[in-house]
């Protein structure tokens, strides 16, 4: 299996800790046989107290960090005193040491912190939460910092955003490793949202309607019926019971996005989904997630995945000779 080693810092969130158990251990292959192995550990070995008031006690130190796969730092607190020029600690400093070449190593929200600190972020993109963007910047000028975005997946290293992203990183990664399908069912056992592309924005104001107010909520759950039949913008109006301007504007306000772009989301979404699944020839592809055309779907993917659906075919396609060797390690 995928060994997975998540390093709890002192004045580590709970919630966050336990973020990669909890999606990577709902990840299994066909015969329901997990896909990843999740070890927490600190980075002497020793208990480190959480933000929330109580200790965590861990059975791995450092070892597990040299004999993971990927490397998982969750957020703390305690390392705000990074940005302010503070070294890192030295049993820190030794842990990340032991880290082999080529390991993948991802931060949620401000682990980020201890990467940067490290130098192992000079040069590269990477993001952070966006409430602690300017700090960072200024404590790490040779980052590419860039705090609008979920997550940023550069090679070896990813980092995300706040608390959510750091899902959404999560899932993507299983993605990356295991296709749509097995992404899909964490997701679901975690009842979270299955895929929110990286690029997207980390905050977008929504308010919340008044209970008198009409939404597009039903609107849009009748599109997402419909996704491979054309579907107007004056007709998502019509549904809604709105008129074009303010079905838009309240579109917007609500999923921070226009309806062109969501659907054009939604209907990437099921292509992504057909390419991984099936052996359903590019065109048919296109006809089902309602691009109508091999030539539209090839446009819009290689816009918003900078891939053709061939080449993201040949990259992401879960083989039952994949499956096999995963679950062989």
């Amino acid at each position: 299996m995928h060994r997975v080693a998540v390093l709890a810092l002192e004045g580590v969130p709970p919630f966050e800790l336990g973020m990669p158990s909890r999606v990577f251990g709902n990840a299994y292959d066909d015969d329901e046989n997990p896909l990843y192995e999740v070890t927490v550990c600190t980075a002497d070995g020793k208990p480190v107290a959480s933000d929330a008031g109580f200790t965590i006690g861990v059975s791995s130190g450092p070892e597990a960090l040299a004999a993971a796969d990927t490397v998982i730092i969750p957020p703390t607190h305690a390392m705000d005193e990074l940005t302010r020029g503070a070294p890192l600690p030295q049993t820190l400093t030794d842990a990340l040491a032991a880290i082999r070449p080529g390991t993948r190593i991802v931060s949620i929200c401000t682990g980020s912190y201890v990467l940067a600190a490290a130098g192992l972020l000079d040069g590269r993109p990477a993001t952070t939460h966006w409430y602690k963007a300017a700090e960072f910047r200024r404590a790490f000028p040779r980052v590419k910092l860039d705090e609008d975005v979920l997550f940023v997946d550069d090679g070896d290293i990813l980092t995300s955003a706040g608390v959510a992203a750091g899902i959404d990183l999560l899932l993507y990664l299983v993605r990356a490793d295991h296709g749509t399908a097995v992404a899909n069912l964490a997701a679901r056992l975690c009842v979270v949202p299955p895929w929110r592309d990286g690029g997207q924005a980390q905050y977008i104001v929504r308010p919340v309607p008044e209970p008198t107010v009409a939404t597009t909520t039903a609107t849009r759950a009748w599109a997402l019926e419909r996704l491979a039949e054309p579907i107007a913008l004056a007709e998502l109006a019509a549904h809604a019971r709105m008129s074009l301007r303010t079905f838009t504007r309240r579109f917007r306000d609500e999923v921070g996005m226009t309806p062109v772009q969501w659907l054009t989301g939604q209907r990437i979404e099921i292509a992504r989904q057909l390419l991984e699944s099936s052996d359903l020839p590019v065109d048919l592809v296109a006809h089902r997630s309602g691009f109508g055309s091999a030539n539209s779907l090839r446009q819009h993917m290689r816009s918003t995945l900078g891939v053709s659906p061939i080449g993201y075919r040949r990259t992401f396609r879960m083989t039952p000779e994949v499956i096999d060797r995963a679950a062989a390690g």
